[in-house]
């Protein structure tokens, strides 16, 4: 068995790695080849957490892979621990050998980027050169570098609660050479001043209340909106909602049990989920068209499946394989 830390796994598997193996994955899906049971989750009301248990199998690669995740949204005040911790077994479908065990913290943080950069390269307009990044916690940056796969940024727009966490994330993007010197950051108070300014928008966090105001969204802007994973989470409001040409959901029963700000329109009848224009395969496919005009405000909608986390997790284990990567154990 091969076994991997965060740290291997970053310094041999990034985003160019992940958004093709989050868009053949999908391919698999559209073919009948995935096998996706319905997530476990358990909550933990009393810290605000939940521990998902999320199985998956590639029928057509005889792999299977399971994800157990938490989310404790109090550790990094009161411990200093991750917000989200997570492993990902690897197992072998045709003789049942358990592969390899992958810690599953930056892979999620990963494949949720690739599936915004998915969504992004599909809905928004194809000079789009400013970001918005509202939110500049653990899930926000590779939701950036998920942008940065498949648009020219040339400038960002960062909004975050604590100014000091806004300005340790451009320094990151700068330290580590995520964009070019001729790239602006900027932080920015007003979150409605930098959502009028943007052409792409990145939300990454866990509201309970909408972060903008529907009606700052100007005419041919796509938002990703990744933070809010539960019921009672609201990261959007109706107003931008009703206004949206097209909404994609990462995973259509997902969204149905998880989205917060979609369940609360359905149920305000604000908006229907038989309005949704489909789902993130639809696009990868061509089932579902991506933007079709200058002026179209579009929503991508993300809560994760576990289908998602396989993709990132077959290609890592055949990566390491290939490039004796990682720790060998025998089991």
């Amino acid at each position: 068995m091969i076994i991997m830390n965060e740290q291997q796994i970053m310094g041999m598997y990034g985003m160019d790695d992940a958004i093709p193996d989050v868009e053949a994955t999908l391919k698999s899906l559209a073919d009948g080849k995935i096998d996706n049971p319905l997530r476990t989750v358990i909550g933990f009301p009393g810290r605000s957490a939940s521990v998902l248990y999320m199985p998956c199998a590639d029928l057509s690669e005889g792999i299977a892979a399971s994800k157990t995740v938490s989310i404790f949204p109090e550790n990094p005040k009161a411990n200093g621990l991750p917000t989200t911790q997570g492993v990902v077994l690897v197992t072998d479908a045709t003789d049942g050998r358990h592969l390899a065990t992958l810690n599953a913290s930056y892979l999620t943080r990963l494949r949720t980027g690739a599936m915004s950069g998915l969504a992004t390269d599909r809905l928004a307009r194809q000079e789009a050169s400013v970001l918005c990044v509202i939110g500049t916690g653990g899930m926000a940056y590779e939701q950036v570098l998920g942008v940065l796969a498949v648009r020219a940024i040339r400038e960002i727009l960062l909004v975050n609660p604590t100014r000091s966490k806004a300005e340790a994330f451009g320094e990151r993007l700068r330290r580590e050479g995520r964009i070019p010197e001729d790239v602006t950051v900027e932080i920015v108070v007003d979150v409605n001043e930098a959502v009028k300014r943007a052409d792409i928008i990145n939300c990454a966090t866990r509201s309970e209340t909408p972060v903008f105001d529907g009606e700052a969204i100007i005419p041919g802007t796509h938002v990703n909106g990744v933070g809010s994973y539960q019921p009672h989470m609201q990261e959007v409001d109706e107003t931008f909602i009703r206004r949206c040409s097209k909404i994609i959901a990462d995973d259509l029963h997902g969204v149905r049990e998880e989205a917060g700000e979609l369940i609360h329109a359905d149920r305000s009848g604000a908006w229907s989920f038989d309005d949704l224009h489909g789902e993130l395969v639809h696009l990868v496919t061509g089932e579902a068209a991506g933007r079709e005009g200058v002026e179209e405000i579009t929503f991508f909608k993300c809560v994760g499946a576990a289908y998602y986390d396989l993709a990132v997790a077959q290609g890592v284990y055949r990566k390491a394989k290939a490039g004796g990567h990682g720790v060998q154990v025998e089991v």
